[in-house]
């Protein structure tokens, strides 16, 4: 009987850590995934995607910094009086309601959450795959994955971003952390393997 509460209590402790887990340093890749069920879920996204975990990671850091609860700034008139914000974005992917209402009827993932991880990397996964399958562009090329991400679909096959120089600049920054993350986790991925191995 003491060993069966021992391990409900423990299994209740790794859900509760996750669900309040966030990354010491959100500009390394191996400190965002030192936590296994984040890397996990990476994994698992990748795997059924096909864009590398370090494009995913670098579009969710530029959405959200990895802050689960985070939405758009609200606006003021006249500097105190709100008016409201201006999208319904909402979590790590910074997903707009619509677009994720279209991500679940498209995966069937009803029980989905934006601020969940596993939800929002897989969710991250799922419009990037889309964007290369209508726009053609490459699962590796983070700016211009980006760029559909923000934009998306038919504002970037308009080319809506070409007058947007802010959003331009944005999107080199995705690339360079991009491939820092990549860097960085060619340098720590046998050790989050290991990781994942152990904790099975």
């Amino acid at each position: 009987m003491i060993k069966k509460v021992l391990i409900i209590l423990t299994a209740i402790g790794v859900l509760s850590s996750c669900a309040t887990y966030k990354p010491s340093n959100v500009n390394d890749l191996c400190s965002i995934l030192s936590e296994e069920e984040w890397y996990e879920s990476a994994l698992d996204s990748q795997e059924e995607w096909g864009t590398p975990i370090h494009v995913q990671l670098a579009i969710m850091h530029q959405e959200s910094k990895f802050n689960r609860t985070i939405r758009p700034d609200m606006e003021w008139f006249l500097g105190f009086i709100p008016i409201g914000r201006p999208s319904d974005a909402y979590g790590y992917a910074q997903a707009l309601e619509s677009t994720w209402e279209t991500y679940i009827k498209s995966t069937g993932n009803w029980n989905a959450k934006r601020d969940e991880f596993d939800d929002a990397i897989h969710f991250i996964g799922w419009y990037t795959y889309h964007s290369h399958k209508k726009l053609g562009i490459s699962k590796w090329d983070a700016k211009a994955q980006y760029l559909a991400y923000h934009e998306g679909w038919g504002g970037y096959k308009r080319g809506t971003y070409r007058s947007k120089s802010w959003l331009v600049k944005v999107s080199d920054k995705v690339k360079r952390r991009s491939l820092d993350y990549a860097r960085q986790y060619k340098r720590c991925r046998p050790q989050l393997d290991d990781n994942i191995r152990g904790w099975f």
